[in-house]
């Protein structure tokens, strides 16, 4: 069946509402905008969407080695390496001149969704959040396997949160991490973040309780619809969320300057 234009624009809708939540759930440090480039930063902590220039307008497409090289002053001046982050609303022809450049893709993402409404949470155990921020972010270092020089920035980016945030940590009897999430409810959206299992505690169904039981948290809260981002490479991820009932919204990549 031919895509239309009022289902194009109405895509569009959709990806503009849930680019501007995901910024909203895991906020950088520092944005600027070109134009409608929004240029992300956060100089104590890597993550690459944090650290990346975010096109939100397909025709906004003048002026694109100026722009460049403008956004390449405040990378180097934060001591990043200069990141596109291409999603559906990246102009056609900035793809164009990153591909003609020789422009490295990597690191594609899917960004899935859900009506909360048809997912089964029935079996999902109502577990209270837990409030101590600073023991989910023991957590999240502990099960992510990050290491303790990246703390300060972390707990930076937690704090700078402002829609409702819920930490959830599962932990063994013992009372050793062993899975992280975080739920994010932005008035109908419910986005989860910062999911991860340790190594060794894989292959359990522990993550999808704590997903469900996130979610379930959100709905309780007035959410309506579930987002969430995983790596295309992720094929336990992506398997896990399709095995929920999420389905893809579209998807973004990657692109960095040649060596």
């Amino acid at each position: 069946m031919a895509i239309t234009e009022a289902d194009q624009l109405r895509q569009f809708a959709i990806t503009r509402r849930l680019e501007a939540a995901g910024f909203r759930a895991w906020p950088a440090t520092e944005t600027h905008y070109d134009g409608t480039w929004a240029v992300r930063l956060a100089t104590s902590f890597p993550a690459k969407r944090l650290n990346s220039v975010n096109p939100l307008d397909p025709s906004d497409d003048r002026d694109i080695p100026a722009r460049i090289a403008r956004a390449r002053q405040r990378f180097d001046a934060a001591g990043r390496p200069l990141i596109f982050r291409q999603s559906p609303l990246a102009p056609p022809a900035l793809k164009a001149w990153l591909d003609e450049a020789g422009w490295e893709s990597f690191g594609e993402s899917i960004v899935f969704t859900a009506d909360l409404a048809l997912l089964d949470l029935a079996g999902a155990l109502d577990r209270i959040p837990i409030r101590d921020v600073e023991r989910y972010l023991d957590a999240s270092l502990i099960v992510h396997q990050r290491p303790e020089s990246l703390r300060p920035g972390l707990s930076q980016v937690l704090s700078a949160i402002r829609p409702p945030a819920a930490c959830f940590v599962r932990e063994r009897a013992d009372g050793q991490p062993i899975a992280t999430a975080l739920a994010i409810t932005d008035n109908d959206l419910a986005g989860i973040l910062d999911v991860a299992v340790l190594p060794q505690e894989r292959r359990r169904g522990i993550g999808r309780d704590l997903i469900a039981t996130a979610l379930r948290h959100t709905l309780h809260k007035g959410a309506r619809t579930g987002w969430l981002q995983v790596e295309a490479e992720n094929v336990a991820g992506v398997a896990l969320y399709e095995g929920l009932g999420f389905s893809e919204a579209y998807r973004y990549v990657y692109r960095r300057e040649p060596a």
